[in-house]
């Protein structure tokens, strides 16, 4: 229908798409914040990428001087001589310590973190919950060096008569030999499990959130399609949290590996020359505690590059161990969208 105007009455309506108006000024300043905080977001990834990139190439200037005076195979020789006319180390030991006590602590906190996890956002009541994470929380505020002492000084003579026991039961096997150590406390079995202690609470906090994210609607479905409380979790819960745990677990396993004044102050106390066990009740030094004991010798270059040369390996452990976990979460997400 035409007006006398001659143009439609449609023309004389506004054409609202359902948005309110917005004001130009108001819209261009909108737009200029959106380009302001991605440029933000932008350089401080870039800024995260380049500082990695510039300690990776400060450790690799610094080490390989000494690594080509280096007399030995760095990789494979358990001697540690790095100064004096025909310097000689190598890392296996370093490595195995440092391999073995992430693996102890992980095998624990893991499944006690998630377990922790479940309980307190799928069983625990309210009234609960709250202080239970709260207390788990905590325990992420006590430094490590409370840790080591607290094992070195409490725990560890509670730990003394389960080396025997152990020994006395599964002693044949290499792994889990004791001989008769004059201390449990200073073995890597031990430091494992203070290291447990230590990353129990990033496990425990970062699965409590993934968790308590389960849309409801899943747990609700799965209960009404006759699911037992168990199955509903195994089914719903686990499921859309394993991204977040995984990550939880990888976290946990950078802290363990570069952690250093609680595996310090526990394995100082054996004598780090004795002769090379695999069993996990026998002492060593794992990467940070012998940077950190022998940090006062850096007295020249050469010995200086060898202690840098060993930091540049548990950067590159730490670097592929966070790599692998971000790769599998990727993985995960592409099976699940």
């Amino acid at each position: 229908m035409s007006s006398i105007t001659g143009h439609s009455v449609t023309d004389e309506l506004p054409h609202d798409d359902g948005r309110p108006p917005l004001d130009a000024d108001k819209a261009g300043t909108g737009r200029l914040g959106d380009r302001i905080f991605g440029g933000l977001a932008t350089g401080s990834g870039i800024f995260v990428i380049a500082l990695v990139t510039l300690v990776g190439v400060f450790l690799i200037a610094q080490a390989v001087p000494s690594l080509l005076n280096n007399n030995a195979n760095f990789l494979t020789s358990r001697e540690w001589v790095p100064s004096g006319t025909d310097p000689r180390f190598g890392i296996v030991d370093l490595l195995w310590a440092t391999v073995v006590t992430s693996i102890i602590a992980m095998l624990i906190a893991v499944p006690l973190g998630v377990s922790v996890a479940l309980f307190i956002t799928q069983y625990a009541p309210s009234w609960l919950s709250r202080p239970a994470a709260a207390l788990v929380d905590l325990l992420a505020a006590v430094p490590s060096i409370v840790y080591g002492f607290w094992g070195l000084k409490v725990a560890g003579d509670y730990f003394q008569p389960v080396a025997k026991f152990t020994d006395t039961v599964l002693g044949w096997l290499p792994f889990f030999e004791w001989g008769g150590r004059p201390s449990a406390k200073s073995t890597l079995a031990f430091a494992g499990i203070i290291l447990a202690i230590m990353i129990l609470p990033i496990v425990t906090a970062i699965s409590r959130e993934v968790f308590s994210q389960v849309p409801t609607a899943h747990k609700e479905g799965a209960l009404a399609l006759g699911a037992t409380k168990w199955e509903m979790i195994r089914t719903a819960v686990l499921p859309f949290g394993k991204p977040g745990v995984i990550s939880a677990a990888m976290l946990g396993l950078g802290r363990a590996l570069g952690e250093t004044l609680a595996v310090t102050l526990l394995l100082s106390a054996l004598n780090p020359s004795a002769p090379f066990s695999f069993s996990i009740f026998g002492g060593g030094e794992t990467f940070a505690s012998r940077i950190a004991n022998d940090a006062g010798e850096f007295d020249s270059p050469q010995k200086t590059g060898a202690y840098i040369a060993a930091g540049l390996v548990l950067f590159i452990l730490t670097f592929i161990v966070n790599a692998a976990a971000r790769v599998v979460i990727e993985r995960r997400k592409a099976f699940t969208e």
